[in-house]
């Protein structure tokens, strides 16, 4: 618990800057509506829209990619119930936040740990798909930081556990 508490103290000036394009209406619209995306509607109109695209073979991506976020589910919830580490802008006043949030603590970004997941999986059967989700992962975990949502060390390790989820899959 301490060592969380000197991590919040250490990233806060970096929250403070990256929260500073959320003071943008431009950069606050784009990074909201990334975010509200990231809250799944892209991924499961993703995992819908596949087979129709690459035909019926391609629900073997879908069902692998839905499995991996079920599997990151529990995991994510295990480390917020743990960890209970207050969002950036409960933690300092200059941080705005203007979006709602999905609960209540910060670590680790469930965003950025299914944005990471589901991208490993699609790209890793279909790779012509990278153009599209590789820059939409970055800006969701972006998204976060700019919104004043979390902490640096919240969505690293989310694109970690993410990676280690999906990655872990891939070799079953």
């Amino acid at each position: 618990m301490r060592m969380m508490q000197r991590m919040t103290e250490a990233e806060l000036p970096l929250c403070l800057a990256f929260n500073r394009a959320n003071h943008q209406w431009l950069t606050h619209r784009t990074f909201a509506m990334v975010s509200r995306l990231g809250n799944g509607v892209f991924w499961y109109v993703l995992m819908l829209a596949l087979p129709v695209i690459h035909g019926l073979w391609a629900l073997q991506v879908s069902l692998h990619m839905a499995l991996v976020g079920l599997l990151c589910l529990p995991i994510y919830k295990l480390l917020k119930q743990t960890t209970v580490r207050d969002r950036p802008y409960t933690q300092n006043q200059d941080i705005l936040q203007n979006v709602p949030v999905l609960d209540r603590f910060s670590f680790p970004s469930g965003h950025t740990m299914h944005a990471v997941a589901f991208t490993i999986i699609l790209v890793a059967y279909l790779p012509a798909w990278a153009w599209l989700v590789v820059p939409f992962t970055v800006m969701i975990a972006l998204s976060r930081l700019v919104l004043g949502l979390h902490y640096p060390s919240d969505v690293l390790a989310g694109a970690a556990i993410g990676a280690l989820v999906a990655s872990a899959s891939l070799m079953l």
